[in-house]
């Protein structure tokens, strides 16, 4: 049997509807005339993908500017589809063809859910269904020549919801599947101003810059290149006149502990007499691996941490190689910079490297009464003096107070990661390396800039009446000037409590009480239950690291990582790639499919049998970044392997032909089987959680309220109407948005749908 390939995967993408509705704007295009040879995958490439918002208060006006390229040797037109958000109101739509302007048409919710079913029943796909419920933004697409590029802008203003003192807003970016080349430039810029003081400002979803205009207004980017997005953006923030704001996200999973976030939130104008006066520490290796580069980088970031030395600061410079140098006996007011950086730049590399001699002599000048921050930077391995890390670990233990706060940095690959991971986390700091290519200049003067005004020192909090549990990072850090707090942990039973955060500044107690706080009794963001996991996973992984693998760690996060879908390094979910076809050419039945969580006990074996990583080299270097990259996550890390989905609380693998859900056990569960398309499963797929799970596939295995559902190809398949080809309407010029259209709009993509469907027969029969 022979196939047109190509022409094959053009319908295949065609029929792939389901991400415009949740992606953002998207232009579907019409298959190409008979007489012109198939493209391969999709024509178009989005060129750019701009968004600009302003949100002043709870009012959000978002402006987004998209440019799509035509890459086949055909003309294309289509339709383009943007999903609205709840209750928003298009206030401008343009499409520009030689400087003249097009209008478009708004769907209802009506509308779009019956475009929705009537593709699901139509093309046998159920990726829409977890966008019923939501309205639509519907324009014909004037075609498009060979090479040539069409633009379109679109403004919308909404207002957002604010919940548990929360705003939230949140953008869809989903077009992985709709360009033909990764996105040239993909770019969310966010002005927010505010009459209340601005406090968290949070993504769960992307890596955000946040430059922080004083107290009231703040710019929020994102910008990336040669990407395809595959989730929405989500930003938080809240405002509040208190000194230290704080709020709390919970998700409450029915029947189990809930997972909490909590954003802990400073202002950002300090007056002097609020920064906490500390004594600064710089401990630099010049040994003669230090020699050339690594010293001048090294060098300059010392000056640059003696520039931002706070009035009322103390410091002090040891180099060590095979011997100590101090550039003072005791510590100096910062106003002795100058002086100092004339030491620093005499200071040469040569011989070997003490670290225990360097680290004792430094601890031995730390001031009891205020709080110390070491920044401890080496290249290399003990070599002088005290050479075993165990031992320098508990030296060092034995002689820093519980105001020493010691940062590490390790440069290059020849470092102790063991020993550098095991004294920054003993003494509430953190470690970080500069690998070969990296500026040891810019990685140690952005870590100081972050923690050079601390506001509140040993942190601890009351949660009143609800008992909390599995807190990360544990023990809390230092809150600092211009930074956040992303605190995770687990509760029991959900209500309203009064949380307490109590803290030092300058010697002086301080205690700040929040009222009103509630953890969910169910329900919530479930990102937070992944984010928490990752945390956890991270921690885990420094503990097996620092002490050992032990068979009840090592199954905890590999139990962890199953459930969650979180990579690690005893874990891998590339099981099975999914294919891109229809239900109609998925097996008759679906293969037996076993139970996901049965395999911990093969993986946490062979991981057992698996020999230590060494404490040096590239590798361990890398694994270090890894463990602090879970340990310190703000957000949840995007699944890498496409046999992996999150669908709301849930993890799916891809498993023999189908979707299984990581908390279905076969030899537990009773299995409900659902036909694709019945009755059954549209009443299924009202919920809108199990709508998510049914996104996924035409064939999933989920658990709902401890049952498990599997749907199954229905028995027949529903005949495809006959239709023609639709005729695309001309755009008319204009710069009003029509009202909704019911029947037009319904009209038009049923009958879209139907043709498609009678292409894909066509095209799929045997040929010689």
């Amino acid at each position: 049997m022979k196939r047109p390939p190509m022409i094959v995967l053009l319908v295949v993408l065609l029929l792939a509807l389901a991400p415009a509705a949740h992606a953002d704007g998207i232009i579907i295009p019409r298959p190409p005339p008979p007489d012109q040879p198939p493209f391969r995958g999709f024509p178009l490439t989005i060129k750019y993908h701009r968004v600009t918002v302003t949100i002043e208060d709870q009012v959000a006006t978002t402006h987004v500017d998209q440019v799509f390229i035509n890459d086949a040797r055909f003309a294309v037109e289509g339709t383009y589809i943007f999903p609205l958000p709840e209750g928003a109101s298009i206030s401008e739509f343009a499409m520009w063809v030689e400087g003249e302007k097009y209008e478009g048409k708004l769907l209802t919710k009506e509308e779009a859910r019956a475009i929705y079913e009537s593709y699901v029943r139509r093309q046998r796909d159920p990726a829409l269904l977890e966008y019923v419920g939501r309205g639509a933004f519907q324009a014909s697409i004037f075609p498009i020549p060979p090479g040539d590029e069409r633009r379109i802008e679109l403004t919308y203003s909404e207002v957002l919801t604010l919940d548990e003192g929360l705003v939230r807003y949140r953008y869809p970016l989903d077009t992985e599947r709709f360009s033909h080349r990764p996105i040239e430039d993909v770019s969310i810029s966010i002005d927010i101003t505010s009459k209340e003081a601005l406090k968290a400002i949070y993504s769960p979803s992307h890596a955000i810059a946040v430059d922080r205009q004083g107290d009231y207004r703040a710019r929020v980017g994102y910008e990336e290149s040669d990407v395809q997005p595959d989730r929405d953006f989500e930003l938080y923030f809240s405002v509040a006149e208190e000194e230290i704001g704080l709020n709390l996200l919970s998700y409450k999973p029915e029947d189990e502990d809930g997972f909490f976030l909590m954003l802990v939130a400073p202002k950002v104008e300090i007056e002097q007499a609020e920064v906490v006066a500390k004594d600064v520490m710089l401990v630099l290796d010049t040994s003669g691996s230090m020699r050339g580069e690594k010293i001048q980088q090294a060098k300059a970031a010392l000056a640059f941490v003696l520039d931002h030395l706070q009035v009322e600061d103390r410091f002090n410079i040891i180099s060590f190689s095979t011997g100590v140098r101090q550039y003072a006996h005791r510590l100096q007011p910062a106003s002795e910079r100058e002086e100092a950086h004339a030491w620093v730049k005499q200071l040469d590399a040569a011989g070997g490297t003490d670290i225990n001699r360097a680290l004792l002599e430094t601890l031995a000048q730390v001031d009891p009464d205020r709080p110390a921050i070491v920044i401890f930077l080496t290249d290399g391995l003990p070599t002088e003096g005290v050479t075993e890390p165990e031992m320098i670990m508990a030296n060092v233990a034995r002689e820093a107070g519980k105001n020493v706060r010691l940062f590490t940095f390790g440069v290059g690959h020849d470092v102790n990661t063991v020993l550098l991971d095991g004294i920054s986390q003993a003494h509430r700091g953190a470690s970080s390396y500069v690998t070969p290519g990296q500026s040891i200049e810019e990685e140690v003067s952005g870590f100081y800039a972050k923690v050079s005004t601390p506001l509140l020192a040993d942190l601890e909090m009351d949660f009143g009446g609800v008992h909390v549990d599995d807190i990360y990072p544990y023990p809390l850090p230092d809150l600092f000037a211009g930074t956040q707090l992303v605190i995770v942990g687990r509760y029991r039973k959900g209500g309203p409590t009064a949380l307490t955060l109590r803290g030092e500044i300058n010697q002086k107690p301080q205690t700040f009480t929040y009222e009103d706080l509630t953890f969910r009794r169910e329900g919530g963001e479930s990102f937070i239950a992944r984010l928490w996991a990752t945390r956890k996973i991270g921690y885990l992984l420094d503990q097996i690291r620092l002490h050992g693998k032990d068979p009840e760690l090592v199954d905890e996060v590999v139990s962890l990582s199953l459930r969650y879908g979180i990579a690690t390094p005893y874990t891998s979910f590339l099981v099975e790639e999914p294919q891109a076809l229809p239900l109609a050419q998925a097996p008759a039945q679906p293969r037996v499919v076993g139970t996901v969580v049965v395999e911990v006990e093969k993986v946490v074996e062979k991981a057992m049998e698996a020999p230590a990583l060494a404490a040096s080299g590239a590798e361990a270097v890398a694994d270090a970044g890894v463990r602090k990259e879970l340990r310190s996550a703000a957000r949840a890390p995007v699944e890498e392997a496409k046999a992996v989905r999150h669908a709301g609380e849930h993890t799916f693998v891809y498993r023999s032909g189908v979707w299984v859900d990581t908390a279905f056990e076969a030899d537990k569960m009773q299995v409900t089987e659902v036909a694709f398309g019945s009755s059954h499963y549209f009443e299924l797929a009202a919920e809108p959680e199990v709508a998510w799970y049914l996104a996924l596939g035409p064939q999933v295995i989920f658990v709902l309220e401890g049952k498990a559902y599997q749907i199954t190809p229905s028995e027949e398949a529903e005949p495809a109407a006959q239709a023609t080809p639709p005729a695309v309407p001309s755009p008319r010029p204009g710069p009003t948005v029509e009202q909704p259209q019911p029947s037009d709009a319904s009209g038009f993509l049923a009958a879209l749908l139907a043709w498609l469907q009678d292409l894909w027969q066509a095209l799929t029969q045997d040929t010689p």
